[in-house]
């Protein structure tokens, strides 16, 4: 039935009881207003004249277009974008629910740890307490107790150490609540940042990637002791510094091919090297036990600022955090250490019982929080900087973790070891995919994320590139490269900017460089 105006089914109908024609009540009602005459037959016609007709409210009038097969199939298809729509919309809802989930489990597991750890500690001050109180004398002086030394991470340190000025028993300042905030502002900074972060269009890709070959090699170090340990990379000035066997360590322009400045100062090895950007700092890590700060100068070579002797065994890692105004040294001699760049200052000392052979290598998560450390007895410790608690606990290696790495994504960690490459998922603390590359008795030496996080280098017999996938898919092998050392080991391998370049150190003294072939490079 349709509306003798309109012509089309009327939502609110209405019956003239002198015509007994249907009308839309809206209509009708309009143009008696201006006529009350019958728009049809010219009768005179009022409102009084106008017969309600009931109808169900929840089943709509069909249009026009439900009237034929072809329009309803369009009525169809329009509903089913609608329903696909929807439920897309839903699904991505649900992933953000269990992402936010993860990380509230995972907050809420080192709130736990950190709460059980100060109501110990709490317990032990009480405890000292009333000793020292019973222990004033009754008469005389009033002597001031003197507290049992305490390392910042809590623990109590031995009461000799009080009286030691060696290594690693100086008191400590501790990180302090504006350093907390200081590295909270920028954790959340780096986070929001992330989310909207767009990968490069310059980023290179995995086509690219496997026309890789060796462009140069620079012999940097000593001769008569051949090897380089570690290598990082300049991103804005594409400069390389590399550590070595003979107890230098090299700043090299690549794209000139020159060397720049020859850092000499360490005794041993030096076994970790880093660039901070922010006020052209290099530091420098060393078997002989200590840390060098090393200052760009005008001229491009560099001077060294400090020499930090905080620990008492080799240097094994080096690692900055993000703010560039503080690093972290992780030693042999089973502490690591929280540096203030700028002064030098050892803020905290975290020597943790349970580590039993020392640190091998150590990485800051992308967003400072987290501090990620190998040991040499296999295990993978996560560590939550601002309370200097160890968190997280990764098991499953065989020998020493040898090099570890976090994503950029922020969730994906990288450690390599004897028995090759294991990939942990930092949401669900677990993992979730391993590589064997090589056989038993070749160690993976060495691991590294690029900066977009699409791709990860591996290092041993050979270099190996990934294509970084999810957690479920295949992270399938881009590119091998052998090792054209002859010594049949990779010790480093670094990601240039957009990852148009990687840095290679091997166990001879040449700096290999590995891109795309240029028109002279193919002549």
């Amino acid at each position: 039935m349709f509306c003798a105006i309109s012509g089309v089914t009327p939502e609110d109908p209405v019956v003239s009881r002198k015509s007994g024609l249907l009308f839309e009540r809206r209509l009708i009602e309009k143009h008696l207003e201006v006529n009350g005459t019958d728009p049809v037959t010219g009768d005179a016609l009022s409102k009084e004249d106008l017969i309600s007709v009931k109808t169900n409210k929840a089943v709509k009038p069909r249009p026009l277009q439900a009237a034929s097969i072809p329009g309803m199939l369009g009525l169809f298809q329009n509903e089913w974008d609608a329903v696909v729509l929807s439920n897309y919309a839903l699904e991505q809802q649900l992933q953000t629910a269990r992402q936010e989930l993860s990380h509230a489990l995972y907050q809420h597991d080192a709130a736990c740890r950190v709460i059980a750890r100060l109501k110990k500690e709490r317990d032990e001050a009480r405890e000292l307490l009333l000793k020292a109180d019973r222990q004033v004398p009754a008469a005389g002086t009033d002597p001031v107790a003197t507290p049992a030394a305490v390392i910042s991470n809590g623990k109590r340190a031995p009461e000799a150490d009080t009286e030691s000025e060696g290594p690693g028993k100086k008191p400590r300042q501790g990180i302090t609540s504006d350093i907390i905030k200081e590295l909270t502002e920028c954790n959340a900074r780096l986070s929001g940042q992330r989310k909207k972060r767009q990968i490069s269009p310059a980023l290179a890709t995995p086509d690219t990637l496997e026309k890789y070959t060796q462009l140069a090699s620079h012999p940097l170090h000593s001769s008569s002791k051949p090897g380089i340990l570690s290598i990082d990379i300049h991103q804005t000035k594409d400069l390389v510094l590399s550590g070595g066997v003979d107890g230098t360590a090299v700043v090299f322009n690549r794209s000139s091919g020159e060397l720049v400045s020859q850092l000499s100062g360490h005794s041993k090895r030096v076994t970790s090297v880093k660039f901070v950007a922010k006020d052209e700092y290099a530091l420098t890590g060393s078997i002989d036990k200590t840390v060098k700060i090393w200052q760009g100068q005008e001229d491009g070579s560099y001077a060294c600022k400090h020499t930090l002797k905080d620990h008492s065994a080799e240097v094994r890692a080096v690692t900055v955090h993000a703010t560039q105004n503080y690093f972290v040294t992780a030693s042999a001699d089973k502490t690591w250490n929280f540096y203030d760049l700028a002064t030098g200052l050892c803020l905290a000392q975290v020597n943790e019982p349970s580590v039993q052979d020392g640190y091998t290598s150590a990485s800051f998560h992308p967003d400072g929080l987290i501090l990620g450390t190998g040991t040499a007895e296999s295990l993978v410790r996560i560590w939550d900087v601002k309370s200097q608690t160890n968190v997280a606990k990764f098991e499953g290696h065989t020998g020493p973790v040898t090099d570890i790495s976090f994503s950029e994504n922020g969730y994906f960690l990288a450690t390599a070891a004897q028995d090759g490459v294991k990939l942990w998922d930092l949401r669900k603390l677990k993992n979730f995919r391993s590589f064997a590359p090589y056989d038993n008795n070749t160690p993976t030496n060495t691991v590294e994320f690029d900066y977009s996080g699409s791709y990860l280098a591996v290092g041993g017999s050979d270099i190996r590139v990934y294509q970084v996938a999810s957690v479920k898919q295949e992270w399938n092998t881009i590119k091998v490269f052998p090792d054209l050392s002859g010594t049949g080991k990779v010790t480093s391998v670094r990601f240039g900017p957009d990852a148009s370049y990687l840095a290679v150190g091997s166990s001879d003294r040449n700096l290999r460089i590995f891109g795309a072939p240029t028109a002279s490079s193919e002549s």
